[in-house]
């Protein structure tokens, strides 16, 4: 273990849409990246979420699961989102980790809903802020274009550069960086093949580590 890591002995919350929802897909391997840096992890992904339905108890439409500390991930029934609030209060981690772009990018539509984006991350971001609790927020990666969400290059890149410029005061990580278009396979165009998901969470991590609200973490 690299407990000479910046994240060693930190208490990290990560919260996230379907990307987090599944062991298979982000779950596991950044949770387990996370542990190996020395960090105790609380890791609750929920299917379809956007970021106000984090605000409040909101069902999922299509499941979640949860992870917490060294235990296995727990498929979880009747998932749904938990305040932030109320998972600040209980955690109190000294950082949280946001999952989230792709569920709000609304690819079936024909426009960006760029006021209700902006209004979800807003409110999201200053429920954290209210708690003075660091935060980081992943944007989406370039996954390919089509699937039966139909995701497109394009859209996605309006969704991560939108996020960069509206998450403050979470540091933004761009998943972009990370690969070329296409580059990362896909089973549905959005979610990854398990290879894609350790790939991102290794980049993740090195993201991360070099974020500029690390730098407010006090341990």
């Amino acid at each position: 273990m690299a407990t000479s890591s910046v994240l060693a002995g930190l208490t990290i919350l990560i919260i996230g849409d379907s990307h987090v929802a599944t062991p298979d897909f982000l779950l596991n391997p950044l949770h387990d990246a996370l542990s190996r840096q020395g960090a105790q992890v609380h890791s609750l992904g929920i299917c379809g979420a956007n970021a106000g339905d984090w605000l409040k108890t909101t069902p999922s439409p299509c499941g979640g699961a949860e992870r917490r500390g060294s235990a296995a991930a727990k498929m979880l029934t009747d998932a749904s989102t938990r305040p932030i609030g109320d998972l600040l209060d209980s955690d109190k981690p000294n950082l949280t980790l946001i999952v989230m772009g792709d569920t709000m990018a609304s690819y079936d539509k024909p426009s960006f809903p760029k006021a209700w984006i902006w209004k979800q991350t807003d409110n999201l971001v200053k429920a954290i802020a209210a708690h003075h609790t660091p935060c980081v927020w992943v944007g989406p990666n370039w996954g390919s274009e089509g699937g039966k969400y139909g995701k497109t290059y394009e859209r996605v890149k309006v969704m991560s550069d939108f996020l960069a410029k509206n998450v403050a005061p979470c540091s933004y990580i761009d998943s972009l960086q990370f690969s070329a278009k296409g580059q990362w396979a896909t089973i549905d165009g959005q979610h990854l093949t398990r290879t894609g998901y350790q790939t991102w969470s290794e980049d993740i991590v090195k993201a991360l580590l070099q974020a500029p609200a690390l730098k407010a973490v006090g341990k």
